[in-house]
């Protein structure tokens, strides 16, 4: 079964600051129908302009992804950790036992358009912890490259769950398939572009959330980046 959520159905809030879509309950937002999908708890697609940011803050019991997609975040954190996030990085932040950070543009001029999302850990009280690694564009062409997962991937960051987070660009015409264990799920978000999911149309904005499914196949119909992530 493939649930696909438009772009425009998303819950959109423009604070100033900040213009974001949330694609789960988060913060003032709750739907009882729609709080989470499998351990994925958060998915939030934000604008963050100019000199505006999140301040310190603090976060317990959740692994904690960032995907820089246009301009440059800045990161601080409780641990003593200090890094700069720019377009194609990923960080994971394993909150565990707690930590604090504050999430800043970096940039007095542009704004930083990033994609954060939350997984629930495995197991809990974990040790808190922090990393961060770029992936080039010609890494991700034409397949579907693991960035964050919780088996061995080759380069892909670790995170304290069984799931696996891919990225991928593809030219028009080209595709990608990937194939599902029994049981397992799988969340597509498009993040520019169009493709065809198992022959069904899926635009920019747009989010899958597959069930049911062993094998998903995605055709590009026009220049596409888009983000997967298999779930327990």
């Amino acid at each position: 079964m493939m649930q696909i959520i438009l772009a425009d159905d998303r819950y959109h809030l423009d604070s100033g600051w900040l213009s974001t879509h949330w694609h789960f309950s988060f913060d003032h937002y709750y739907d009882p129908a729609n709080v989470q999908f499998g351990p994925l708890r958060v998915f939030n697609d934000d604008v963050i302009r100019p000199a505006g940011g999140f301040p310190m803050h603090s976060h317990r019991e959740m692994e904690i992804l960032t995907y820089v997609l246009e301009g440059r975040l800045e990161h601080r954190d409780s641990l003593g950790n200090h890094g700069v996030i720019g377009p194609g990085e990923v960080q994971r932040m394993s909150a565990g036992t707690g930590i604090r950070h504050s999430e800043y543009n970096a940039s007095d001029a542009e704004p930083v358009h990033l994609l954060q999302f939350w997984i629930q850990p495995a197991a809990k009280r974990l040790e808190p912890s922090w990393e961060q690694k770029r992936f080039t564009r010609a890494e991700r062409e034409g397949k579907l490259l693991a960035v964050a997962s919780g088996t061995p991937q080759d380069a892909a960051l670790k995170i304290h769950q069984d799931a696996t987070v891919f990225v991928s660009a593809l030219k028009p015409g080209q595709q990608v398939a990937h194939e599902l264990a029994l049981g397992r799920h799988a969340y597509l978000f498009v993040i520019e572009g169009k493709v065809m999911l198992n022959g069904r149309p899926a635009a920019a904005g747009d989010q899958a959330r597959i069930t049911d499914e062993t094998n998903l196949e995605l055709k590009a119909t026009e220049p596409s980046e888009l983000l997967l992530i298999d779930l327990p």
